[in-house]
């Protein structure tokens, strides 16, 4: 058996996420349903560097799959992406040593959150980039996300669904760059937790709106209280970028 490690993209929002479940259209479940055809009916899971809810998409999804087949990465992504629906493409894939592991071997994440603003919503972005009506104040936002940079822990930006006990983790990077009225919002870090980045993009548009002063961040990071945070953003802004290995 050989290990295989692979970067996919797709497109959320014909999805009920990327993990099977037992209904609704998975990211997981397609890709599993092409390794079976081309193993001639044999399962094959799969292994994900982490899940995506329904509606969040990824540029640089990672995977990995053991096959009998010894098929180049070439071979790999022309087969996948002959077999798979169009809103999932197969970009690398590699061969990978057999304790290379998706989830466990990952350092870093990337996300981005992608928002626009304006007095309508535009047809065209619903799926792909969250509205937000009125103008926000961007300096602001950049203030009050120097106080989420750095290790802390996070349990106020975090789901109550989240199940990990330890919520501590470290965000290297949280930047802020502004195309006319878009405004993209790109966070690295060591880890996130269900909904973090989220539901920071949602206290960070309170900031920004003025319905949440820029000192309140330290005292919400430190009451480890989700109900101080700001609403959980759209699922159709968010992106798994890219994810970082040694």
């Amino acid at each position: 058996m050989q290990r295989y490690k692979a970067t996919i993209a797709y497109d959320g929002s014909g999805f009920s996420g990327y993990q099977i479940q037992p209904k609704g259209r998975t990211v997981q479940g397609e890709i599993e349903q092409v390794l079976q055809k081309l193993h001639k009916g044999q399962a094959v899971g799969v292994t994900a560097s982490g899940r995506t809810d329904s509606g969040v998409h990824a540029r640089g999804q990672v995977i990995h799959f053991d096959s009998p087949l010894r098929l180049s990465g070439d071979q790999w992504i022309k087969a996948f992406n002959s077999l798979l629906p169009d809103d999932i493409s197969f970009l690398k894939a590699e061969e990978a040593g057999s304790d290379f592991h998706a989830r466990f071997d990952a350092v870093k994440k990337k996300y981005k959150y992608f928002l626009y603003s304006g007095p309508v919503r535009d047809p065209f972005k619903r799926h792909f980039a969250a509205h937000v009506r009125g103008s926000l104040n961007v300096e602001a936002m950049r203030e009050a996300a120097g106080y989420l940079t750095g290790t802390h822990d996070f349990t106020s930006f975090c789901s109550a669904k989240t199940e990990t006990g330890n919520r501590v983790r470290t965000l290297f990077e949280l930047d802020m760059e502004e195309h006319g009225n878009e405004l993209v919002l790109t966070f690295i870090g060591d880890g996130f937790l269900y909904n973090m980045v989220r539901i920071i993009v949602g206290t960070l548009l309170d900031v920004g709106s003025g319905k949440m002063d820029i000192g309140a961040i330290p005292d919400i990071l430190a009451a480890k209280e989700r109900t101080l945070a700001g609403k959980t953003a759209p699922a159709e802004g968010l992106y798994l970028w890219e994810v970082y290995y040694e």
